[in-house]
């Protein structure tokens, strides 16, 4: 599989996250059971289905060489594999955030693309 993957975060909540040291998942996360996260080729089609017309969010890249068996890819969209984690993450899996947006037709937006 791949190393990285990419998980998208209200702001607030990882702001919240980063003083625990860890970030138990967002809503949806919880009531399934594991934290949602995509690959580099998911990631546009995750933000347009999950994330259209929010402005407050950072994109996490997650380090997934820390994880053993909590880290499971499992079939979700058209049967493709994506990365669940059966545990917390561990701020220190974190390796970079950025603040994006995702406009209401479903594009991402960094803070610094022009």
């Amino acid at each position: 599989m791949t190393e990285v993957a990419y998980k998208i975060v209200d702001a607030a909540e990882w702001r919240a996250a980063v003083a625990e040291g860890r970030y138990e998942g967002a809503p949806v996360d919880l009531a399934d059971g594991y934290i949602h996260m995509s690959t580099q080729d998911q990631l546009a089609e995750t933000a347009r289905k999950h994330f259209a017309g929010r402005s407050d969010l950072l994109l996490l890249s997650v380090d997934l060489s820390r994880f053993d068996d909590e880290l499971v890819w499992e079939p979700s969209r058209g049967g493709a594999l994506f990365p669940h984690l059966y545990a917390p993450l561990p701020v220190a899996a974190v390796t970079a955030s950025r603040a994006f947006s995702v406009t209401v037709e479903g594009e991402m937006r960094f803070e610094n693309d022009r």
